[in-house]
């Protein structure tokens, strides 16, 4: 049997490897399993996709409910990815991509977007928007980034960036930029395979690096990752797993110092690549604060066995969940504390809110 002490430090570390966990679902509710999950060890937080939204209302309803399975003393981060253009999940308002922003290169319009779309996302209670895109479109080819891009210039599409990030906080919603170093010069869907850059660091720096340095030096507390290889700075293993990228760039040259997560461990470009708890190692070991797991239960499960195996196995471990742990308590109290002023459901799909779509596509379509 267990002593009690060694019973406290079980639970303490159950709840340090939930809580670097970002977990999806399927359906309108919260089902039973992500209910035993949090019932464990609450996560940090919890991702909706198209598949949980019926209409607003019963968003805010699912919103309200996962708050009440993590509990008021583990404030779930609520997210969504709300681009505009073909990543939107709430489909009220047709937001436009990103690019026709940037074709209009006004940051006054960049501001009003960013924070028209944070009334909606507060109205149905999340407090999260996995945006804005901080990728350069610099490949025409690239099938998964294009428009998503405020364009093809890294000073254009920083300014965007800032403005858009800048009109989120304003509003109350976290913005995470992604995905770091880069994603907009490959050929590949991450989604499907994994994605080289071949380019050398010069190149790198001019172009993919630089939004994101000046979008930390704005002061973006969330950035997600790139399941992206890039071998002029590691030959082995994608950004996301990489100490020399996270660690050595982001950390340390950039002086990051907030929340680092992963984009979907479910998406190919790493999944079946490397056994999971390598995955987890490696990626904890670069900077990864955060996983997001975004619908395979099953996953999310193991996941979270493993960050707790990787604790009890090493205390190199034990030291990162804990900075990780700060680094969400941190975010927490910069955002939760003082809740922003509501908005009104009605907000969501208004008319003011359709003509300023209808007037960015109007001006920005290319």
């Amino acid at each position: 049997m267990m002593a009690y002490g060694e019973q406290t430090t079980l639970a303490e570390r159950k709840r340090r490897a939930a809580h670097r966990l970002i977990i999806g679902f399927d359906g309108f509710d919260v089902p039973e399993e992500i209910r035993r999950f949090a019932r464990q060890a609450p996560p940090a937080g919890y991702i909706l996709f198209r598949r949980n939204v019926e209409e607003p209302a019963q968003v805010l309803e699912l919103n309200r409910a996962l708050v009440d399975v993590n509990g008021e003393e583990n404030p779930p981060i609520l997210s969504v990815d709300q681009e505009g253009g073909r990543v939107r999940r709430i489909r009220e308002t047709d937001w436009p991509p990103m690019r026709w922003v940037g074709n209009i290169d006004q940051l006054e319009t960049t501001k009003k977007t960013a924070t028209l779309l944070a009334e909606e996302l507060l109205a149905m209670g999340f407090n999260t928007n996995w945006a804005p895109v901080a990728d350069v479109d610099s490949n025409p080819a690239n099938p998964i980034i294009g428009d998503r891009s405020f364009g093809r210039s890294p000073a254009l599409c920083s300014r965007h960036v800032n403005a858009f990030m800048a009109a989120q906080h304003a509003r109350g919603i976290i913005s995470c930029i992604k995905h770091f170093p880069g994603h907009g010069d490959t050929d590949l869907d991450s989604h499907l395979e994994l994605p080289i850059v071949e380019k050398e660091p010069p190149d790198l720096e001019q172009c993919e690096l630089y939004p994101f340095q000046k979008a930390i030096e704005a002061g973006i507390q969330l950035i997600m990752t790139a399941h992206v290889l890039f071998p002029a700075y590691d030959e082995e293993y994608p950004a996301t797993m990489s100490h020399t990228i996270l660690n050595g760039i982001l950390r340390q040259r950039f002086g990051y110092d907030g929340l680092i997560v992963s984009d979907d461990m479910e998406m190919k470009a790493v999944r079946g690549r490397w056994p999971l708890e390598q995955q987890l190692d490696l990626s904890c070991r670069a900077g990864v604060d955060l996983f997001l797991i975004c619908s395979d239960y099953a996953l999310q499960q193991e996941a979270f066995e493993c960050l707790v195996h990787l604790q009890e196995s090493d205390s190199a471990h034990d030291t990162l969940s804990i900075a990780s742990q700060k680094r969400l308590f941190h975010l927490r109290e910069r955002f939760f504390l003082v809740p922003p002023k509501p908005s009104l459901l009605d907000c969501v799909g208004s008319a003011l809110h359709r003509e300023h779509s209808a007037m960015v596509r109007s001006r920005g379509e290319a």
